[in-house]
């Protein structure tokens, strides 16, 4: 295993303390993601600017959290589920929204299985999607537009669910009673 530096004011990179000190101001703390981010001061920036972007996004709240939680939950983020839980609930987005993600069953809204099974399709099958996989995407409500941004919160999501990955990035203290592991068959879309 490869000891990852996770990064604090002092011993970050010249270029990444103004990210850190900017995560500080608008957390409270230095979240370990960020932490680890700090190493590399463009990984760090690439992963905000994605970030923001993808808020920016024409999807609401549950949206953006059901492509969110749908990518961590598939490539299996044990940092980034919780984080995305309790995110989720800052967004004022439904426990019972965010607990069916986590533990892929069903959405109770057909739009919103919509998107996360195209969205699941996209991560499992790397943006190869078929013609009724984007037909049945379109069908329920979406456009041309949502297929790029569900790409956008691909990307976010590969940075920041690899990372952790590779550096084992410990749940953040505020996060760790919303752990997750996954527990059943991954979800058929």
């Amino acid at each position: 295993m490869t000891d990852f530096p996770s990064h604090d004011l002092d011993t970050a990179p010249e270029a990444s303390k103004p990210l850190l000190e900017a995560s500080q101001k608008a957390f409270g703390r230095l979240p370990g993601l960020h932490k680890v981010l700090a190493e590399s001061p463009q990984a760090y920036e690439g992963y905000q600017v994605l970030h923001k972007l993808f808020t920016e996004t024409d999807f609401d709240a549950d949206e953006l959290t059901v492509v969110w939680q749908a990518i961590n939950v598939e490539n299996e983020c044990h940092y980034c589920v919780p984080a995305h839980t309790g995110i989720a609930k800052m967004m004022k987005v439904s426990d019972d929204l965010s607990d069916a993600l986590r533990n892929e069953k069903p959405l109770g809204s057909d739009k919103l299985e919509a998107l996360r099974s195209f969205t699941v399709q996209m991560v499992r099958q790397r943006g190869n999607v078929t013609d009724a996989q984007m037909k049945a995407f379109f069908d329920a409500g979406y456009g041309h537009r949502a297929v790029l941004d569900v790409i956008l919160g691909m990307a976010q999501k590969t940075m920041s669910n690899y990372t952790n990955h590779v550096a084992q990035t410990p749940v953040d203290e505020v996060f760790q009673p919303l752990a997750w592991t996954r527990s059943e068959t991954p979800l058929e879309v």
